[in-house]
């Protein structure tokens, strides 16, 4: 009875397992994140337009000028607008449509994609 209750915890192998399987984990997140948290720069880029006074965007043309300038500040260089992005203006507001994908190599030939695909209804200020 002694010698199952001194036999508690995991083994150095198994330990060696759980790194490996958290290391892998982590790995895909960093790479992943990135791509996450400039999708979320992008939805508060196109949608700052409704709130956004200053800045008099009355035209598709001027729609991707401002999304230009908030990808400039920040700092999201890998998208190119007219291909991510198509803006239809109809009835006073703009229907902005982003949808793109990123690939991110993990491990020889497999990757980690992620998608996205959003529709916008955006008010002329």
């Amino acid at each position: 009875m002694k010698f199952a209750r001194s036999q508690k915890g995991l083994s150095i192998l198994s330990w060696l397992v759980v790194l490996a399987v958290v290391a892998f984990l982590a790995s895909a997140v960093f790479k992943v994140l990135p791509h996450y948290l400039d999708y979320m720069s992008m939805e508060k880029i196109i949608t700052s337009v409704e709130t956004d006074a200053s800045q008099d965007v009355r035209s598709v043309g001027a729609f991707y000028g401002h999304v230009v300038r908030g990808m400039e500040v920040n700092s999201i260089r890998d998208l190119d607008v007219k291909e991510v992005l198509k803006v239809k203006l109809e009835n006073n507001e703009f229907r902005a449509h982003l949808k793109y994908e990123k690939r991110e190599p993990l491990i020889e030939n497999i990757d980690l994609v992620v998608h996205f695909d959003k529709e916008f209804r955006v008010r002329m200020p």
